[in-house]
């Protein structure tokens, strides 16, 4: 008779280590990591792009929405570009200070005098430690800058939220998610709140941004960013309709990569793939190379010289028996 067995898994944090234990004969406990609970089943990767440029990696399932794809896509792509703004700002607000107000911004010291215009926020809004006075050349900072000692906490933690989410995770076979670049902002944040204990002036774009009160309006920036509800998905040059699933497209096996492009509605379809990819193309023409120069090698030699060499002689082993080798005339 067979003998039945119950099994109990219970969730366990990630350090746990995978492992069966046998209370009885007929029990068997088995603890797996929290986040382990699901990594049999979220298996579907997308390498998503915008145009031919890698974005990220994101992991989901074959059973999800369209809908719900898109706008988790379209959020992380959006994410992405927010820190990235962010990311080229802090070093200006590190060499001249916070964002002078709109009316002041682009005006020589001698146009401010004259119209007799004054920053309301420059008082409150100073560095933690010793000023130090930059000018900016641009017009559209203060120019009391925090200490070099300080800005070292801005530009190193500029670096870690520009790991957090750079295009570099591709190759390294990393997924993306929203908490990933929550936490980049998270950073970000808090990097500023140490400099400026008191906050930025509202006026200015890192705060705006933290706000997601920004005006991209007429910038270069705009044209990249993708609002969830025009954003669209397309993968072998079908648009992936936000009524269906993604296993109506790539089937029910969880174990799938595939490309999908990112795109605003009304851009038409983007451009397919290459059907061999750029490094799979440098590998072809160093073997394309290498060939070409064999056979110009063996162009070179296609020639009778080779019938001088002993080798070829076919007369070499009738002399060797016959002791008519190494013959020398002359006095040795």
């Amino acid at each position: 008779m067979l003998c039945s067995r119950s099994y109990v898994t219970l969730e366990y944090s990630r350090s746990a280590v995978l492992g069966v234990m046998a209370t009885n004969a007929n029990t068997v406990i088995c603890f797996i990591p929290a986040q382990d609970k699901f990594s049999r089943w979220e298996m579907v990767q997308l390498h998503v792009k915008r145009g031919d440029e890698s974005q990220f990696l994101f992991s989901t399932t074959v059973d999800v929405s369209v809908e719900t794809l898109t706008q988790q896509v379209s959020a992380i792509y959006n994410g992405r570009l927010k820190v990235d703004r962010i990311c080229s700002e802090i070093p200006e607000l590190a060499d001249h200070g916070v964002s002078l107000p709109p009316n002041m911004q682009g005006l020589t010291d001698d146009q401010i005098m004259e119209l007799k215009l004054k920053d309301e926020w420059e008082d409150c809004c100073v560095p933690s430690g010793l000023a130090e006075f930059k000018k900016d050349e641009l017009g559209r900072r203060s120019g009391h800058a925090p200490n070099q000692k300080i800005k070292e906490v801005l530009r190193k933690t500029v670096e870690e939220a520009k790991a957090l989410i750079s295009k570099k995770q591709v190759e390294a076979n990393v997924c993306v998610t929203m908490d990933l670049v929550k936490e980049a902002l998270d950073q970000l944040r808090g990097a500023v709140m140490i400099v400026y204990p008191m906050g930025l002036p509202p006026h200015d774009p890192i705060r705006m941004e933290f706000e997601n009160q920004e005006d991209l309006t007429g910038t270069q920036a705009s044209l990249l960013v993708i609002p969830e509800e025009e954003a669209q998905l397309w993968w072998a040059s079908k648009e992936l309709q936000r009524g269906k699933k993604l296993q109506n497209y790539v089937g029910k096996n969880e174990k799938t990569k595939i490309i999908v492009k990112i795109q605003r509605r009304g851009q038409g379809a983007p451009a397919r793939e290459p059907l061999v990819s750029e490094e799979e193309q440098k590998k072809m023409m160093l073997n394309y190379y290498k060939k070409q120069e064999e056979l110009k090698k063996l162009e070179e030699a296609d020639n009778d010289s080779y019938l001088q060499s002993d080798w070829s002689d076919r007369q070499a082993l009738k002399r060797q028996f016959q002791g008519l080798t190494n013959i020398k005339w002359g006095p040795r």
